[in-house]
């Protein structure tokens, strides 16, 4: 099974970076997001790699080129300003009859053979990976008389999930493929037609959409093993160090 990483996006939301860099490239503890994310892939026996490419694509080639030699990468050319669902599409030719998707600014211990397992078991044409919704904000919770009872730092909201990327998507899917948007296209479609399902992930993730979440993940990577790598995986890589 190869592997669509999305990452021909401007990034604007994380500018000045990314006038001269993908927004991929924005490092964790000094090694790209998008190896971050490949290396979940990886470590779980997925190696072969498909980025689909666009804004400032010559950077990706020029890193690729002769590194990670245990696996396969393949850049394509998804257009300068293609939307997110044209870029997977335009990958096509290279896919098998199942493969997975991702954002590349997305990272999580999704366990991929899990993912898998409830994508063949609902059977559909694609699989969402979703989390709970981490809010922005601190909230406050109160009684009916409106005295304060507690106040909850960014809590998770258990009832409200969220898209999270990390699909599993069946070539197939192509023949009714529609729109130019994978979000407000392609997703919705699916699920309007029931060949969407999810797979839901309780654990780690967090996207990297501003220069603010990049010094939270360098945070977090700097109390130790990366928690976005699963957790059989990081027992591993302790028990082997």
């Amino acid at each position: 099974m190869q592997t669509v990483i999305l990452c021909g996006g401007k990034g604007t939301r994380s500018y000045p970076f990314t006038e001269y860099f993908p927004k991929v490239m924005m490092p964790i503890g000094g090694t790209p997001v998008i190896v971050h994310l490949m290396k979940i892939y990886a470590a779980q026996g997925f190696r072969d790699f498909v980025l689909a490419a666009g804004h400032r694509q010559e950077i990706l080639v020029d890193y690729f080129n002769g590194r990670f030699e245990d696996w396969s990468v393949r850049i394509v050319d998804t257009g300068e300003n293609a939307d997110t669902g044209e870029r997977v599409a335009r990958c096509r030719p290279y896919l098998s009859s199942r493969f997975f998707a991702t954002y590349g600014d997305g990272l999580g211990d999704v366990d991929l053979h899990q993912l898998l397992d409830t994508h063949v078991r609902t059977g559909g044409l694609a699989t969402v990976t979703t989390v709970p919704l981490r809010s922005q904000y601190g909230t406050v919770d109160f009684d009916g008389d409106g005295r304060v009872q507690r106040f909850r730092e960014k809590p998770v909201i258990r009832d409200c999930w969220i898209n999270a990327g990390f699909f599993v998507i069946e070539n197939r899917a192509f023949d009714s493929w529609t729109g130019r948007n994978l979000e407000t296209d392609v997703l919705p479609h699916f699920a309007s037609t029931g060949d969407l399902f999810t797979h839901q992930h309780d654990g780690f993730w967090k996207s990297m959409d501003t220069s603010k979440d990049q010094m939270e993940l360098e945070q977090v990577l700097s109390m130790g093993a990366p928690p976005w790598l699963p957790a059989p995986l990081l027992h591993n890589r302790t028990a082997t160090a």
